[in-house]
């Protein structure tokens, strides 16, 4: 797919980026926001896998390509790719930024309606979520620290929230809820 520059936002849409450590629920964030919201849903590692991995779904294969363009320059590009699949005038829920360019990309592009949520959760957690990929704690933790993954705590600081992720699927849900009144209301989380 040719890259594109997407024009200057014309309206008031809402672009939620999520981000968090593997196995924090950023999908279920941004899932959520599709379902029971209507946001446009796209994802950073069906981007890369469509531009890089012909569109292989392996996350261990996305790890590999994701650092080789973060660590070959191409982070820029990846963002350029994803903001041109943002159709216009639609909300959107991105999930999976894990480096500040992502950060700053969006935000130049679609301040002051772009919106970080970090999701947050406990380590113990995230690995019995994504056991069935990772049966051995050691594989896991691998996984949580390969090099593509090592800029997300990063983020926590632009996040405009925190959302905890250690209860339950309505638990998480209120809280995003509580998100988007927060975000329409022009408050804080």
């Amino acid at each position: 797919m040719p890259v594109r520059n997407s024009p200057e936002p014309q309206d008031k849409r809402l672009i939620i980026g999520v981000t968090g450590r593997i196995g924090a629920g950023k999908t279920s964030v941004a899932t959520y926001l599709s379902e029971a919201h209507g946001f446009f849903y796209i994802r950073y590692s069906q981007v890369l896998s469509e531009w890089k991995a012909h569109n292989a779904d392996s996350k261990k294969l996305l790890q590999r390509v994701g650092w080789e363009v973060m660590g070959g320059g191409m982070q820029r590009e990846l963002n350029e790719r994803l903001i041109a699949q943002i159709p216009p005038e639609s909300n959107c829920a991105v999930d999976g930024l894990r480096h500040p360019i992502d950060f700053d990309s969006l935000t130049k592009l679609f301040s002051p309606y772009f919106f970080l949520v970090y999701v947050d959760c406990a380590q113990e957690t995230r690995w019995q979520r994504v056991r069935a990929r990772y049966p051995r704690l050691e594989d896991f933790q691998k996984a949580d620290f390969h090099p593509v993954e090592q800029n997300i705590d990063t983020l926590r600081k632009n996040a405009f929230a925190i959302i905890d992720n250690d209860g339950s699927r309505g638990h998480l849900h209120s809280q995003v809820d509580q998100l988007l009144k927060n975000v329409c209301a022009g408050g804080q989380s």
